[in-house]
């Protein structure tokens, strides 16, 4: 098999996460679960499998450094660094061609820092079978067995059923559908022709390249121009030239959507993208009550409530479904059902210029 790679995408902020993820701390640098923070987690799924040289990270420029702290394994030139965002498509496509510099046949697990995995040892098999689908020539996606009709997710639809390798199945995969109404995905997941889009993209660089060359022409020819000066002390001022011109868009409707030769292998491997509050239902553990606690909660008649507290106790009584978060410079009190208009909050700080609080 060609050289395998990984490619970490660590850029993300998690507004949704506020007010504990803030700009100076994003999701990937929490610690959500156990006493690693998010991107330690996803280092360390991965480090039974590729060496600390086969592993990458692209990231902005205000978070390099922190991530460099979590993870001193790997090499400092490993660390690709955006000088601002502008969506997944282009940050595959930086991390792409410094891979096809090394091995233009070579093969690149895009994952994400700031996800949550139960079952790691099937998540690192379903990797290396996905690898040996991509090697082909195929586009490889891994498919999440859907536990719910959510619509927050995207959906991808199997085709023909191909092959197996290793005991999963590569099936076609014929269309992807963007966050369905919630009709829409009942539908979907009754079918059982369904998974969910985990974001995570299994390829050889060269054929991720073509893609780019072919659906989005602008990008292409921006990581040509950067390519020419790869190694070369023109390199990073390029990169600041050129990358604030490129229009921000992700992987997804970018390529994805119209991409030859996609595939989808479905995993059940206890993903979670640990999206909004509500989510730490399915990586941490409840009481008798329902009700998630990190920190220290005294409760009375309450029930199902998600407690992310601090330094000081939390005394709750008679409450149900209701997310507290409390932090040193803010308090977040709401519904479980609201939990998504968070990120409206975020806007209207943004709106008045509370910078302290993003």
């Amino acid at each position: 098999m060609s050289s395998f790679y990984a490619l970490i995408m660590a850029g993300g902020g998690g507004t949704r996460l506020w007010p504990l993820s803030r700009r100076a701390r994003p999701k990937q640098a929490l610690m959500l679960v156990g006493e690693r923070t998010m991107f330690e987690h996803a280092v360390d799924r991965i480090a039974p499998i590729f060496q600390p040289e086969e592993i990458f990270v692209v990231t902005g420029a205000d978070q390099v450094e922190s991530l460099m702290i979590q993870a001193p394994e790997l090499p400092v030139g490993n660390f690709l660094v955006e000088p601002v965002g502008r969506g997944t498509a282009p940050a595959i496509g930086l991390g792409a061609i410094h891979l096809h510099r090394r091995d233009p046949q070579a093969v690149m697990a895009v994952l994400t820092a700031d996800h949550f995995i139960r079952d790691v040892e099937t998540f690192r098999r379903a990797l290396l079978a996905a690898a040996q689908v991509a090697g082909k020539g195929h586009l490889v996606t891994l498919g999440i067995t859907p536990s719910f009709p959510s619509t927050g997710f995207g959906y991808i639809l199997q085709g023909e059923r191909l092959y197996e390798v290793d005991g999963f199945t590569v099936y076609r995969a014929k269309r992807f559908t963007e966050k369905p109404s919630a009709e829409t995905a009942f539908q979907m997941v009754e079918s059982g022709l369904y998974t969910w889009n985990s974001g995570m993209f299994i390829w050889r660089v060269d054929r991720i390249l073509e893609e780019i060359s072919r659906q989005m022409p602008d990008l292409y020819d921006v990581l040509m121009q950067v390519d020419a000066v790869l190694g070369t002390p023109a390199y990073e001022p390029t990169l600041a030239r050129l990358w604030p011109e490129l229009a921000t868009q992700s992987i997804d409707y970018g390529v994805m959507e119209g991409a030859q030769d996609v595939v989808v292998i479905p995993v059940d491997i206890g993903w979670s993208d640990v999206g909004n509050w509500s989510s730490m239902r399915e990586i941490l553990p409840a009481d008798a009550d329902g009700n998630v606690v990190v920190g220290e909660h005294l409760g009375i008649d309450t029930r199902n409530i998600i407690v992310f507290g601090g330094r000081r106790l939390i005394a709750t009584i008679g409450l149900e479904d209701l997310i507290i978060v409390d932090t040193d410079d803010a308090l977040l009190v709401c519904p479980v059902e609201r939990e998504q208009e968070v990120r409206e909050i975020v806007r209207r700080l943004q709106e008045i210029r509370r910078n302290d609080l993003l």
